[in-house]
């Protein structure tokens, strides 16, 4: 397996820069790095956290649809 050395590693540089350019380049690392973060995470069952937040927020769905079922009811006695 051949080594990578400095001289390897700037020209990869280089290049990428030359791509994304100077402005973009952030941006491109930062969604690298949670692209891989989420990717471990979901591999690893550390994204089993979020699934009791989108139960608790779809709880809240029918109260707000029993509130206006009974504004309409309540409307419609007068």
């Amino acid at each position: 397996m051949p080594n990578i050395g400095p001289l390897e590693l700037i020209i990869v540089l280089v290049i990428v820069l030359l791509i994304f350019g100077a402005k973009r380049l952030p941006e491109v690392g930062r969604g690298l790095g949670t692209g891989m973060c989420e990717f471990k995470d979901s591999v690893t069952g550390k994204g089993d956290k979020d699934e009791p937040k989108e139960l608790s927020s779809s709880s809240e769905q029918p109260a707000v649809t029993q509130e206006q079922k009974e504004r309409e009811t309540a409307g419609t006695g007068t």
